[in-house]
């Protein structure tokens, strides 16, 4: 998928269908003049419900395809016969994906499993026929419900990638050659700041034919969860992975430093990204001999395992794979 074509954020209009109207109908036949009330109710209006659907990684179908009606229902008829239900409308989404009320910014609901279907307006009631009005003083109503009316508004849908692993570092920390490495992901890659402008996820393959998702967000700067470089608009992408993978290049000048910056940032924007479990990984790490890589031990982060890797040499990738399969079990 491009870059392009990856969009967790849209707006949608929703409208449900308006409940059919009660019939007002007297039974008639050749010899029964007088038959009494049989109007039927009418059918209730469509909904506008949202599905979960496995397959969908972005809301990109939804990008020129805002406005959903669902159908009304059919108008009661004689004999009590209930009119029709109209058609609901479903609108597939990721996994992930926030619903908000577009005017009071009230989350409604959450779509974090699958086959979970939630109605996000309701169809309106069919009215009642002439038939439920019946009585002993009044023995031929001449009236029925109206049906009510559907709801409509405005909705803003955001997307949280599911992912087990969230890769965290800099611009140009690496993370996208690791994840170009480690899965069949092809996330764009170059030699300056800011290459990934999209969240990129990936499969990870691990042993006995076992998987792991790894998602890749574009790089974090200081001030980030004010809005900075590309700002919080991401940031989210990794509150729903369950390790954070922290990554800065061998040729940092101060490890520790960028790590802390990193670790600030999720918290100004998250407190609760400080509870997920973490890994720090030094990339870029065949440039270094024994020597140089003593030496930044000596000076790496406490409290946080560390590896060493490489992305382009292939060095620490299975490793690597084996403590992130661990902690995810864990």
């Amino acid at each position: 998928m491009t870059e392009g074509n990856f969009v967790d954020y849209t707006k949608i209009y929703a409208c449900s269908g308006k409940g059919g109207g009660g019939s007002v109908h007297l039974h008639r036949e050749k010899y029964i003049t007088k038959g009494g009330p049989d109007g039927g109710d009418g059918g209730r209006g469509g909904h506008v419900i949202l599905r979960a659907n496995p397959n969908l990684w972005t809301l990109y179908h939804l990008k020129f395809n805002k406005h959903f009606r669902a159908e009304h229902g059919g108008h009661g008829s004689k004999s009590r016969s209930t009119g029709k239900d109209g058609g609901d409308v479903y609108i597939d989404v990721p996994l992930g994906t926030i619903v908000r009320d577009s005017e009071t910014q009230e989350i409604l609901f959450e779509i974090t499993t699958e086959n979970t279907e939630q109605i996000l307006l309701e169809g309106g009631m069919g009215g009642l026929g002439n038939w439920n009005f019946r009585s002993a003083t009044n023995q031929t109503p001449r009236y029925a419900q109206p049906g009510i009316d559907g709801k409509e508004g405005w909705f803003q849908l955001e997307l949280k990638l599911l992912a087990d692993v969230g890769l965290v570092g800099f611009p140009n920390a690496g993370k996208s050659t690791l994840l170009s490495v480690l899965t069949a992901a092809k996330p764009k890659i170059a030699d300056y700041a800011f290459t990934t402008l999209k969240p990129n996820l990936g499969i990870v393959k691990y042993r006995d034919f076992q998987t792991f998702v790894m998602a890749d967000i574009p790089g974090i700067i200081e001030g980030a969860a004010e809005g900075k470089g590309l700002g919080h608009r991401f940031l989210r992408h990794i509150e729903r992975n369950s390790t954070l993978l922290f990554l800065i290049p061998a040729d940092s000048d101060d490890i520790q430093k960028e790590y802390a910056i990193l670790l600030n940032e999720l918290k100004k924007h998250n407190p609760e990204l400080l509870d997920k479990s973490r890994l720090l990984a030094i990339s870029k790490s065949d440039m270094l001999d024994d020597e140089l890589k003593d030496e930044i031990k000596s000076d790496l982060p406490k409290g946080i395992e560390t590896i060493f890797i490489s992305s382009i040499a292939q060095q620490g990738l299975v490793e690597l794979k084996d403590t992130l399969w661990k902690m995810l079990n864990n």
